[in-house]
């Protein structure tokens, strides 16, 4: 049997890289804090490392070729990235497919009120979270708001240092009998989370004896606002505004093994990818890595995984390499090879009664390969496949990458999916594929850096 990977197996060599891939791996995750900002980061470093515009080559009708490297940007909120390879489309492709959108709160139409001279933002929670996780931390506001004159204004508030940040308050523990005898679901609800923004009212115009001495707080909020960034409060309803956690990703540890980070589900994994297809080198399939919206609310939507926007893509790169038909993009999804990246639960002794622990991922045990996800009897999942698993392995075994299974706990304890689903009802072979975390769908969540490096090197590795 060959000698398992770990950590005390690797040579220093190694653990140079292990520790130069994570400190880019953690600033990525600094920077694209949101799925527009991931998709601002990912295009800027595909075109530093030579990719071109899928859609100005559709638009001058350039024939692709074996090694053109290309990008297709769906609204600033999901890319696909191809490397053409030596054989035709309607052999197949090999697909890393991530998401990058994360639990969040996204601010209401109408977000801005005043409540005992108290200026607070209205949100609505976005994914699987549990809200009492969001009180009392610090938070940051990114986003994008358009002017009455369509003029595009770009907002990033509680990030740098000089920036002030946001909270959502919580009970004091003093007055919180009544609450603490409250299921955790219903400590706090929905509608309480709303964002402190200011507590300084307008002054008074004493020339103006018609001007509005109510909501002080939230004028003098909104008149800030206006300052700065040149918008009016009408503008919320056409803006899309998200509230995260503020801070910069960190080491974890005194050994710095890990990182602490929000939004490593599934950032962690998008890096990989994103890593992977610049590292790879020329693979006889088409390699395709994907960074989609939407996964964590069920992939809806126009730039989701359920879009239209592969198959969009294909048709038009099956147009540029000549001879165009339907069947070459159903027969290139039918003969495709798909690693569905995204994370898995990382076994917590501390919750030891929710994990089945010979089957769940361990943080430093590599990338976990999950044969199924879904919940109770394999509810909603996609369910991998003897031969494609046997075939996976052996990418990763020659590769010398460190892999374990994994899954989402019990049975019968909860449950969750990916997009795996979505992409094997073309015919193609799918397997969910990705790093252990801690934490998941928690504003900050640990991930293990033997882990993540071993991510991107099982992504390389079957890119190539």
């Amino acid at each position: 049997m060959a000698e398992k990977i770990s950590w005390l197996s690797l040579s220093n060599d190694v653990l140079e890289d292990v520790t130069s891939y994570n400190e880019e791996y953690k600033d990525f995750l600094t920077k694209a804090k949101t799925e527009r900002l991931a998709v601002k980061e990912i295009i800027r470093i595909a075109e530093a490392n030579g990719f071109k515009d899928l859609e100005e080559a559709i638009k001058n009708g350039t024939k692709v070729k074996k090694g053109d490297k290309l990008y297709l940007n769906n609204k600033e909120k999901s890319v696909l990235m191809f490397v053409m390879g030596e054989k035709k489309l309607e052999e197949g492709l090999r697909i890393v497919g991530a998401h990058i959108d994360s639990p969040r709160l996204d601010l209401k139409p109408n977000p801005l009120y005043e409540a005992s001279e108290l200026g607070f933002l209205k949100t609505h929670y976005y994914g699987g979270v549990k809200k009492y996780q969001w009180t009392t931390i610090p938070l940051a506001l990114h986003g994008v708001v358009y002017t009455k004159d369509l003029k595009r204004v770009d907002i990033s508030i509680g990030e740098d240092d000089d920036d002030p940040v946001f909270t959502i308050t919580d009970l004091l523990i003093h007055l919180s009998r009544e609450q603490m005898q409250k299921k955790l679901a219903e400590g706090i609800l929905g509608e309480q989370l709303n964002v402190l923004m200011g507590s300084i009212p307008l002054a008074d115009d004493d020339d103006d004896e018609k001007a509005d001495k109510s909501n002080r707080v939230k004028a003098n909020v909104m008149r800030i606002i206006s300052e700065k960034y040149g918008i009016e409060e009408d503008d919320f309803k056409v803006a899309e505004i998200e509230v995260v956690p503020a801070g910069k990703a960190r080491d974890l540890g005194i050994d710095r093994s890990m990182i602490f980070s929000y939004g490593q589900d599934d950032r962690v994994c998008a890096f990989a990818g994103l890593k992977a297809i610049l590292d790879m080198k020329q693979g006889e399939h088409t390699a395709l890595a994907m960074f989609m919206d939407k996964e964590e609310v069920g992939s809806q939507g126009n730039t989701g995984m359920a879009s239209y926007v592969l198959e969009n893509a294909l048709h038009e790169l099956a147009a540029l390499e000549g001879e165009y038909s339907a069947l070459t993009v159903r027969r290139c999804l039918k003969n495709s090879w798909v690693l569905s990246a995204d994370v898995t639960a990382a076994y917590d002794p501390n919750f030891d009664s929710v994990y089945e622990k010979n089957n769940t991922a361990v943080l430093g045990g590599g990338i976990a390969v999950a044969k199924y996800t879904g919940s109770g009897g394999k509810g909603g999942c996609n369910d991998a496949n003897a031969e494609f698993l046997r075939d996976v392995r052996d990418i990763f075994d020659k590769a010398g990458v460190a892999w374990q299974t994994g899954e989402l706990g019990r049975v019968d304890a909860g449950g969750g999916g990916t997009i795996a689903y979505l992409l094997s009802k073309y015919g193609a072979e799918v397997v969910d594929c990705g790093t252990a975390v801690l934490n998941m769908h928690a504003p900050n969540e640990v991930t293990s850096k033997f882990d993540t490096y071993m991510s991107y090197k099982a992504y390389k590795a079957f890119f190539e």
